[in-house]
């Protein structure tokens, strides 16, 4: 669907910032409806999810990026190209939403920063978990990122809370190029299924295990079938690296396995409004961090 009107806004808007600062949860709460993963664990996105909010004006499509760290911090090849990406496109969004917790600038952010001052794009920054601060705090915080660089808008939020949100957007919508929409009105997301649905089966993964196990899997999912009206058959694979890895997945006689396939299956009924029967297999495939072609099997885009 097109909009014809002259005075119709849309673009592009990264959320980049370090692990674990909330870009996920931010973009679900625009969005209102849960289309990322979420995790108290670091790291938890590996792929650019886009998020479609469209408005009488104007249509504002998120994009959100795997945290970014400095290189010499990161151990896998995998890793390492996912943040190379991420900061290379941000040549092509319309604003970056830089985002950071309620505290004092780290060398993480700084890594940020400096490829930030690269970028010729209207920058906002958003310093998130305001619940968990005082003002004069907040006031010392903004001081010490204003002197690293030039923001177009420093704005306090909570994502978690919805907290100015609505302040963001308009201040958005202002900095945002006249063009017409570049999805129909009704989209959220133009993620594919099968990759919402090996989404769903990681974060459940990262929810139950501990230590690596979480960051060493890969979830592929081989058949999306409706097998009948109203039942779909999901068979999908969980590879690890290790043998050792496949045998905490599994658990005490299987007990791990049927944890994460019953609380993923739940999920995924909601989000696609049916009745689910999830496979769930695990599999050995040794080291896939360490290739770069493994970004095509993750579906990297």
């Amino acid at each position: 669907m097109r909009n014809e009107k002259k005075d119709f806004k849309a673009g592009f808007v990264a959320l980049i910032g370090r692990p674990n600062v909330g870009k996920s949860t931010l973009l679900n709460q625009l969005v209102g409806e849960k289309i990322t993963i979420t995790s108290p664990l670091p790291q938890t996105t590996r792929n650019i999810i886009r998020g479609i909010i469209t408005f009488e004006e104007a249509q504002v499509i998120f994009l959100d990026t795997p945290g970014i760290v400095e290189l010499s911090q990161v151990k896998t090849v995998i890793d390492k190209e996912l943040i190379k990406e991420t900061l290379k496109n941000l040549e092509g969004v319309d604003i970056i939403a830089f985002i950071v917790n309620s505290s004092p600038p780290t060398a993480n952010d700084r890594f940020i920063l400096k490829d930030l001052k690269k970028i010729k794009k209207p920058s906002f920054l958003l310093i998130n978990k305001i619940d968990k601060i005082k003002e004069a705090e907040l006031n010392s915080i903004k001081e010490d990122y204003e002197s690293f660089f030039s923001f177009t808008k420093i704005i306090p939020i909570s994502a978690k809370k919805g907290t100015n949100l609505s302040i963001l957007m308009g201040e958005i919508i202002n900095h945002l190029p006249f063009h017409s929409p570049y999805y129909s009105s009704d989209f959220i997301t133009d993620q594919p299924e099968r990759l919402l649905v090996a989404e769903l089966i990681r974060e459940k993964i990262f929810n139950f295990t501990k230590q690596e196990i979480p960051y060493s899997v890969m979830v592929k999912v081989d058949e999306f079938e409706e097998r009948r009206k109203g039942l779909i058959y999901l068979h999908a694979t969980i590879f690890t690296e290790h043998s050792s890895q496949k045998g905490i997945l599994v658990g005490k006689s299987g007990k791990m396995i049927k944890k994460i396939g019953e609380a993923a299956r739940s999920e995924i009924e909601k989000r696609l409004g049916c009745q689910v029967y999830l496979d769930l297999w695990i599999s050995v495939k040794r080291n896939w961090r360490h290739h770069k072609d493994s970004l095509k099997e993750i579906e990297y885009k």
